[in-house]
Formats: structure tokens, C-alpha cells, sequence
């Protein structure tokens, strides 16, 4: 069983601000997780923490049940894949493969074996004779991974691999590594800035700010149950509307800002009661705003009318982004819109997929 702790994990660079602060998570085997944040956040130091090419300042690292934190790279039975892809320019793809069992002094048959077994799964048999610089992009991305699954590690360690390639090849191969996960049955930590990534790939995300933790959970819960402004700003293409307003008490409760009025449900008021006369956060994703005349049945929902700015036409759908007054918001629609720049047009919004933020502490309220 290979599972990966992190027990109150610092990294210091320097005396002041750590650039991970008490990083605590416990990786279950055979687990796929994704680290996920903005650029800066520390989600490529902690990888390099786990991966032993940074030492941990303060806590504890187990793989399996053996405490690594002195325990050189090497010798640690984990392999990664780096963002460049880190190839050796003058050797063969059988070569850029085999050299890692070779060092370490397998024999000919063994690396012939694992070689054939790697090249297989990733459909690469017919490129073992070429050098990198005659491979495409994904084809080096592949390369790359193979260096990683000949060694048969204990834990896959990916660092934004897919950063390098275009739009088209970075759907197909995460597509490929969440396959090759499921082949595997290995326990893989893997890295990246795009949300989009971590949402289709991880079973579980770390979701991370400023060198901190800001929630772990299912991609379904992330997107659903924000535990914070940020994660449900950094959750979700594009990204949910969030607007500083009031809440009014006129025969109910109602959040008000600029242009924008909407009635809270009855079943959250007890909860937003202790918040009337407060500035909140009101948050509502793009897919939860609809057009007045969409044939849809809503539970709770408040109808407004807003300025539109600018339609981005999608092809299978359009985004619509209207002034509130104060703010924009950003409304995912059908392809056809018979509104202009510069009109006023009714939108409905589904009060029942609403979430409410404290403005101070960002802190999840309903």
C-alpha cells in the first residue's frame, strides 16, 4: 500500500513569510490528486518536497509507511515527469527510456521488457529508433511519462506537464494520463495551474493560495460547496460572479447591488438574518443565469434586467456579460441571442444554486 502524508509541511526560503505553510493531506493508495492554484501559490514547491529536490523546513513526509524527509531522491521509488520533458537530445527514445535501468544496473532482457511494456501502453512502439527533436510535442510528452512507468514507482509525480502543448493535444493527453492511471493503479500527485485540468483528472484537488491549503474534496464538492470566496471564484470556466452588496430586510430578505436586486430563498433567511444592514458576497455561476424566455423550471429564482456589454459567441453556446451598475456578470447562454451590445435584456437567475460569502473573511456562509 503506497500512500503519501504530509504532516504539517513548512518550506521557508527565507526568515519572513514560509511559501508553504502547514501543509497537511493524507493520499490514499492508488489515489489520483491534483494541486491546484494560481501561479506562486506553492503547489510546485510541495511536489518538489514530496519528489526530495526540495528539503522540507518543518513536519513530516511519509511514503508508504517510511518517513522520507532525509531519504535522497533516489531512493525514494517515485518518478516524475517535469514540464520541459527533460529528454537527452543525442539518444534514441528506446535510450531516453532504457537510461535510468540501466544506471541502475538492470539487465538487457529487463529493460527490453519494460521498454516494450511502456511503449505499448502509450502507443509509442513505432518511435524507439527516433531522437526528440523528430517528435511533436505530445509525442515527447509521451516519451517522457514512458521514462516514468519503466521504473515501476511507488508514486507518479507530474509538474504542469501538459503547460507546453497546444489546446487540442492538452485535452487528448490528459485524457491519456487519466487512462494510463487507470491501467496503472498507482497512487499519482500531479500539478497544475488550469482548474479545467484538475476538475476533469484528480479524485480528489488541493486547492491552493499563498503557500495554504484552502480546501481539499471531490471535484463535485469544490464546484457545489466552495468552503471560501476564493476557492469558488478559482472553481468553474468561467468563473462564478461575485458581488459585494447588501442585505436589505422588505418583506423578506434581499440582496441588493448597483442594478441587481434579487429576493433570498426562504429556506436560507434564517441563516442570513444575523447579516441584514452587511456588505456579503453574493455568488452565482455563468450556467445558473438563463435567458426570461428559457423553458426552464426553477424552485427559487429572481428575474432582473441588466445592460448587455459584449457577446462572445461560442459556437454550442454564448457568453453574455452585463453591467450590474457597479460590476460586471457573466451569464452562459444558448448559441442564439437576439440581443445586442448596449440593449437591456431580462435574465433569471437560479436563486436555489446561490451562495453567499462574509466579506471580510471570504468564509462561506450558505
Amino acid at each position: 500500500m503506497t500512500r503519501v502524508v504530509l504532516e504539517h509541511v513548512y518550506k521557508y526560503y527565507s526568515s519572513e513569510v514560509p511559501a508553504v505553510r502547514d501543509f497537511n493531506i493524507e493520499i490514499a493508495d492508488k489515489e489520483f490528486v491534483v494541486l491546484v492554484g494560481p501561479s506562486g501559490c506553492g503547489k510546485s514547491t510541495t511536489l518538489r518536497m514530496i519528489a526530495g529536490l526540495e528539503d522540507i523546513s518543518e513536519g513530516s513526509l511519509f511514503i508508504g509507511d517510511r518517513l522520507v524527509n532525509d531519504v535522497p531522491p533516489k531512493d525514494r521509488d517515485i518518478a516524475m515527469v517535469f514540464q520541459n520533458y527533460a529528454l537527452y537530445p543525442h539518444m534514441t527514445v528506446y535510450d531516453n527510456l532504457a537510461f535510468g535501468l540501466k544506471l541502475r544496473k538492470f539487465s538487457k532482457q529487463e529493460i527490453q521488457n519494460r521498454v516494450e511494456r511502456a511503449s505499448k501502453i502509450l502507443g509509442i512502439g513505432e518511435l524507439l529508433q527516433r531522437k526528440p527533436k523528430a517528435l511533436s510535442g505530445g509525442q515527447q510528452q509521451r516519451v517522457a511519462v514512458g521514462r516514468a512507468i519503466v521504473r515501476n514507482p511507488q508514486v507518479f509525480l507530474f509538474d504542469e506537464p501538459l503547460s507546453n502543448l497546444d489546446a487540442k493535444l492538452r485535452v487528448q493527453m490528459r485524457t491519456e494520463i487519466s487512462k494510463l492511471h487507470q491501467k496503472l493503479q498507482t497512487t499519482m500527485i500531479y500539478v497544475t495551474h488550469d482548474q479545467v485540468e484538475a476538475m476533469t483528472m484528480g479524485d480528489r484537488i488541493v486547492v491552493m493560495k499563498d503557500g495554504i491549503i484552502q480546501q481539499v474534496d471531490t471535484p463535485l464538492n469544490l464546484y457545489n460547496k466552495p468552503q471560501n470566496k476564493f476557492v469558488a471564484g478559482f472553481i468553474g470556466s468561467p468563473s462564478m460572479n461575485l458581488l459585494e452588496g447588501r442585505i436589505h430586510q422588505n418583506g423578506g430578505l434581499w440582496f441588493e447591488e448597483g442594478g441587481l436586486k434579487v429576493k433570498v430563498p426562504q429556506k436560507h433567511e434564517s441563516t442570513l438574518s444575523r447579516y441584514v444592514d452587511k456588505q456579503v458576497v453574493f455568488g452565482i455561476r455563468p450556467e445558473d443565469i438563463h435567458e426570461n424566455d428559457t423553458p426552464i423550471l426553477l424552485e427559487e429564482k429572481a428575474t432582473t434586467q441588466l445592460s448587455v456589454e459584449v457577446i462572445e459567441p461560442m459556437g454550442n453556446e454564448s457568453y453574455l456579460y452585463a453591467t450590474t451598475g457597479s460590476n460586471s456578470i457573466i451569464a452562459r447562454l444558448g448559441a442564439e441571442l437576439s440581443t445586442g451590445s448596449g440593449e437591456a435584456i431580462d435574465l433569471v437567475i437560479n436563486m436555489s444554486k446561490a451562495h453567499f460569502f462574509e466579506k471580510d473573511s471570504e468564509k462561506f456562509i450558505i
